[in-house]
């Protein structure tokens, strides 16, 4: 008799639950928790095969066994996010990470969906919610952001057997528009380099328009990652602020983590640099921080995410330009090395991106851009005037 067609109740041995096809074809199983507060307590787990379920059962007695708490069939939305983050999410993701889930779950997601029963959240609950949120103003990117937190946790749900689907992997989010990218030129990006001769911080904005490095990875630069000899610098850890404080990690990824060669005037920006900054723990003496940081305050310290902000916006302005972020100037740089010629995998490793797939996708205009001036210049050569 085949798996579907067997409807009869499936006994395990003793305490081990039991398995029963349930008349919309999925599976249940069931595990008898003992008594808890005076009342008999059972756990169910689902799949759509007999196997399935079985896997699911399995997990479930053996954190029984081990003494973890067992859903109980009214824990909340709430109740689940909470133990989610801090007992999975926090020991998975970095600390930035971490911190951004648990805002968009804090705000957004536990004040409309905190209260409503687990296995009793449809679709329609998380539809409903990332719509009113849209209409409270907040921005398409936002919404499928919190949809993607409440995706990932609600998965880790499902394979635990705490619900039957995914609820939020049902539901379509607001589309997010790609924004256009419009870089700084090669005269505006000297215009800015030129401005900037004088100041304390300008190596740091040589060194993100020639190598577009993220401004995390800048901030967290050392002198020991830096090859003169060679002209390398290695890109090893990033600087994020956490909930006001500044937080130095690993990179993210493999292909964060890289080595790029350096043009000969990044290093003479560096090398001055470097002049200035032992001027600075001079004057500075027994005040001076002794830290290895390429870029510093004038007392040793970490340069914070925010001061660079600062300090950009106060330079554009002062300079009469149009208004860019910093992290714009890491966008400068690519389009300037696909104007020569780079290709879409050259920048990649450059950016340190995951995937050629990304740098395709935010820069893929670019490219388009250089195959039609070619089509124009192979036109000018050798076509034909009719």
């Amino acid at each position: 008799m085949t798996e579907h067609g067997n409807r009869r109740n499936h006994r395990r041995g003793h305490g081990e639950g039991s398995i029963t096809q349930r008349s919309d074809g999925r599976w249940e199983g069931r595990l008898d928790c003992g008594w808890q507060n005076g009342r008999r307590r059972y756990r169910s787990v689902y799949g759509r095969t007999r196997r399935e379920t079985a896997e699911k059962l399995n997990a479930a007695l053996r954190e029984h066994q081990d003494g973890l708490p067992s859903p109980s069939g009214r824990m909340t939305v709430g109740q689940f996010l909470t133990d989610w983050l801090e007992n999975v999410a926090r020991h998975a993701v970095r600390p930035s990470t971490f911190s951004s889930y648990e805002t968009m779950i804090r705000r957004h997601i536990a004040p409309v969906l905190g209260r409503k029963v687990l296995k009793s959240l449809r679709p329609e609950d998380v539809q409903s919610m990332l719509a009113a949120m849209r209409t409270s103003g907040l921005s398409a990117r936002t919404c499928q952001y919190v949809r993607a937190v409440l995706r990932r946790a609600l998965g880790h749900a499902l394979r635990l057997g705490h619900v039957a689907r995914n609820v939020a992997a049902l539901v379509e989010g607001p589309r997010v528009e790609r924004e256009e990218i419009h870089p700084f030129t090669p005269e505006e990006v000297r215009q800015l380099l030129d401005g900037l001769l004088d100041d304390r911080l300008s190596a740091l904005y040589v060194l993100a328009v020639s190598l577009g490095l993220r401004k995390g990875e800048l901030l967290a630069l050392k002198w020991a990652d830096l090859d003169f000899e060679r002209g390398t610098l290695s890109v090893q850890r990033i600087v994020q602020r956490i909930r006001g404080e500044l937080v130095v990690a690993d990179v993210k990824t493999q292909r964060s983590r890289r080595t790029v060669s350096l043009p000969s005037f990044v290093m003479d920006a560096l090398r001055v640099h470097r002049g200035r900054q032992i001027l600075e723990r001079e004057l500075a003496g027994r005040l001076w921080q002794g830290s290895d940081w390429v870029f510093t305050t004038e007392l040793g310290g970490m340069v914070g995410t925010s001061t660079v902000n600062h300090h950009f916006g106060d330079t554009l302005r002062r300079l009469g330009m149009r208004h860019q972020r910093f992290h714009d100037l890491r966008h400068c740089c690519a389009s300037l090395l696909l104007s020569e010629g780079l290709s879409l995998r050259d920048v990649m490793e450059l950016r340190g991106h995951s995937a050629i797939a990304v740098t395709a996708d935010v820069y893929g205009h670019l490219t388009a851009e250089r195959r039609q001036e070619a089509a124009r210049r192979m036109d000018a050569l050798l076509g034909t005037s009719g």
